[in-house]
């Protein structure tokens, strides 16, 4: 296992292994739900009958701009991503991609990302892909080892996706997106809290600034993740008040908010791993359920 960071511009992937490095700069799973979020939003916002095509559009080129933000920020990291165990083997530091090929299929995918969004669904769609990027790499990348407040920086560009859809659906952003953003924005804190604090001794080794670095115990992480969860289970139920889905849906919202309650306050009472890993577990679990929830109960 190399932990050394491989600077040689000319180091290339196998073809064997080319594909999977190229999973695995974008980050594949991650991409993958942001294209969830996204289709989510332009489903909600749209008039029925829904335009899949359009739909199609507006995933893929989100997936793109998505996509070449996750190649840049592996770029901009891939000094401290050598130091993390759970980075160290990624395609730029284990030396099987050169930082400069990473750093133009970043490029190249993020700017054609935000174009296909202007020319083939709307400006205003495009800008919001641009604005996501910029704060990912610019804001939240950086911050990360300057201050603590980066995962609340970074859960804004992973909650802009949904209205990204809606934009595209709907030409504007109205209240209906903002409930999307607001769900997803609060989901990612105790989502990220748990895996911060699993990864508590890597982030350190790597300079990253997380609350969990100088909390042994777990009682700052946890209280923080019992915190967010509350504030989701009063907030998730906005789709329904502001009428974009059924009262059925705020039902399932409440069982489910009542149950990613219940992981967090279990991580708060035990604060070990096995407890974190939980939270993380049901925060995994729950937003794909509730999104479906939505999905199904639109009015």
């Amino acid at each position: 296992m190399k932990t050394a960071l491989v600077e040689d511009p000319t180091v290339a992937s196998s073809g064997s292994n080319f594909f999977g490095d190229l999973a695995e700069l974008v980050k594949a799973r991650l991409t993958l739900l942001v294209l969830v979020t996204t289709a989510v939003g332009f489903y909600l916002g749209a008039e029925p009958p829904i335009d899949y095509w359009a739909l199609f559009h507006t995933v893929f080129g989100t997936a793109a701009a998505a996509a070449g933000a996750a190649a840049l920020n592996q770029w901009w990291e891939r000094r401290v991503d050598a130091l993390m165990r759970r980075t160290m083997t990624r395609p730029i530091p284990a030396g099987r991609m050169a930082p400069l090929q990473a750093l133009l299929l970043g490029a190249a995918l993020s700017i054609f990302g935000v174009v296909y969004l202007a020319v083939v669904c709307n400006a205003l769609s495009a800008i919001l892909a641009a604005v996501t990027i910029v704060i990912y790499i610019f804001a939240y990348t950086p911050l990360k080892r300057a201050s603590t407040a980066n995962t609340a920086v970074g859960a804004i560009p992973g909650a802009i996706p949904p209205m990204i859809g809606w934009a595209a659906a709907t030409g504007e952003i109205a209240a209906g997106a903002w409930s999307l953003f607001v769900i997803v924005f609060l989901w990612q804190m105790p989502h990220f809290f748990a895996i911060a604090w699993m990864c508590r001794e890597d982030y350190s080794r790597a300079g990253f600034r997380m609350i969990s670095n100088d909390d042994p115990t777990g009682e700052r992480s946890a209280s923080q993740s019992v915190f967010f969860c509350i504030l989701l289970l009063v907030l998730a139920g906005l789709p329904a008040f502001i009428g974009i889905a059924s009262y059925v849906y705020e039902a399932i919202a409440l069982v489910l908010g009542g149950l990613f309650i219940a992981a967090a306050m279990r991580f708060l009472r035990l604060r070990t791993q096995s407890a974190a890993r939980l939270l993380f577990i049901a925060s995994i679990a729950y937003l794909p359920l509730l999104l479906t929830a939505l999905v199904l109960t639109k009015t």
